[in-house]
């Protein structure tokens, strides 16, 4: 963790965001809400949606282009403007896999 200008401890990104405006849905008990993704890295992803305010966590399925669905419950680790920052729970060697193949040709 760094502090910039003084001001709260800021974290370190491990893992690179890409742009991906890829359609997320949101499951939820006896429906799917849709939504996009702005970013997504292999710990996470920003959705532009607002879940309630006592939501901790959300289940999402993420179907990746010309790949599999991957689904795994996220946390919500900030709240912003535009949507939420989530982190993704336990993802499979399966589904770690096809996120890599989503987002090495896309990293910089």
């Amino acid at each position: 963790m760094h502090t910039s200008n003084g001001g709260p401890p800021i974290a370190e990104r491990f893992h690179p965001r890409v742009e991906a405006a890829l359609p997320v849905k949101v499951l939820l008990p006896g429906r799917a809400v849709m939504a996009r993704a702005r970013d997504v890295s292999m710990a996470g992803l920003f959705l532009l949606a607002h879940p309630g305010d006592a939501q901790r966590q959300l289940t999402l399925s993420l179907p990746l282009p010309g790949d599999k669905e991957i689904v795994t419950t996220c946390t919500i680790r900030r709240r912003e403007a535009d949507g939420v920052a989530l982190e993704f729970g336990e993802l499979d060697w399966d589904d770690l896999i096809a996120l890599a193949r989503f987002l090495h040709p896309r990293l910089p």
